[in-house]
């Protein structure tokens, strides 16, 4: 994991690191970021915690990746119809077994192409295998995870 570098910045790293998880974890806007600042006396214009978002929040991103801990290895697939604009497309979900959202995708259609596509990207993302694959009795998915050589985790649900 790289270092990230504080030099040549006027504030302590602890104020840099408090503007930007602020405007982050609590979803603020940059004023408000700013007022909250301000409270406790420090005299930070929007404008630099902008800049500082936008120099250190990929890296703290990353950093908050690392440490995140491995997601449950049952996985549940399911598809829902959305409307979007008016018109009816499909919603493609991964869930774990512990109900936290792994992958979404929004296929043009409902066939073995799309599963496919969202299981790759699911375990590249994950970089685990899964010990479970429960879906519902959509063919697509049957024919994607024979094609992955996934079939034998596979639990067809209701």
């Amino acid at each position: 994991m790289e270092l990230i570098c504080y030099a040549r910045f006027q504030f302590p790293p602890t104020v840099i690191q408090h503007a930007i998880w602020l405007y982050l974890r609590f979803n603020l806007g940059l004023r408000d970021v700013e007022e909250l600042l301000a409270e406790h006396g420090h005299d930070i214009s929007y404008e630099t915690i902008r800049l500082w978002i936008a120099r250190f929040g990929t890296a703290y991103a990353k950093s908050l990746r690392v440490r995140r801990p491995r997601s449950d290895a049952h996985w549940h697939l399911d598809q829902m119809f959305v409307s979007i604009g008016g018109r009816q497309i499909y919603l493609w979900r991964t869930v774990d077994g512990e109900g936290e959202v792994l992958d979404m995708l929004v296929p043009p259609k409902r066939h073995k192409k799309a599963a496919i596509k969202l299981l790759h990207r699911l375990l590249k993302k994950q970089g685990i295998d899964p010990t479970s694959i429960t879906t519902d009795k959509l063919g697509s998915y049957s024919g994607a995870l024979h094609d992955l050589g996934l079939r034998d985790r596979h639990a067809p649900g209701h």
